[in-house]
This record gives C-alpha cells, structure tokens and sequence, in this order.
C-alpha cells in the first residue's frame, strides 16, 4: 500500500527534526528545505503546533537575523534560550545568535554540520 505524501505541516516537522545538535536554521530555511519556498511564516505556525511533548527540536529555528523570536523573558524564550546553550550554541543576552557559525546548511555537503573552531 502506497503512504500518502505527508502535509505541510509534516514537511516542516520532518525538516526541523534533521536540523542536527548545535546547529540552527532560520524560518526561511526550513520552509525552502520542506519544499514550501519562502513561507517561513508558515514553519512559525506548524511549530506552534507541534504536539505536547514533541521531541521535534523547534528551538534550533531562529529568525532571519540570527535572534530567537519568542518574547523576550517569556517561559518559551528561556527554554529556546537554555537548550541552545545546552547545546553549545552561544546567546547574547538580546537573544542573537551568530548565522555564520552556526547556521545548518545541509546543501554544502559532507562536514557541514560540524561546528568549525
């Protein structure tokens, strides 16, 4: 039996869950990479609603500059903020990020997801 092509919200999902440990990828990647172009507001929505307790790791999208997008000081922003910093990924207390270090970029090929010191 044939499986049915997942939605877009699945798309999404299936993108961000590769989105490797220490890395990071903005709302306009993840839609690029799900196929959806440039509706990156769309990727916002479907991490909204990702199930309770969803392993998905939704921290790891960022905006397009490079800075968390979740109120600042707001339970969701603190928990995106701790599991970067878990994971090695350095936050300034603004919520920004640097892209160029950190950004997952899987079309560059093999070594690209690890984090060059």
């Amino acid at each position: 039996m044939d499986r049915p092509e997942p939605d877009n919200k699945q798309r999404i999902w299936q993108v961000v869950a590769l989105i490797p440990a220490g890395r990071v990828a903005t709302y306009g990647d993840v839609a690029r990479q799900a196929g959806l172009g440039r509706a990156a507001r769309r990727v916002g929505l479907a991490l909204g609603q990702l199930p309770e307790g969803s392993r998905i790791p939704w921290h790891r999208v960022v905006n397009s500059a490079g800075k968390l997008s979740l109120p600042a000081g707001s339970p969701a922003e603190r928990q995106q903020r701790q599991r970067l910093l878990e994971e090695g990924i350095t936050v300034t207390a603004s919520g920004r990020l640097d892209l160029a270090r950190w950004r997952w970029q899987p079309d560059r090929g093999p070594g690209s997801e690890t984090t060059c010191e």
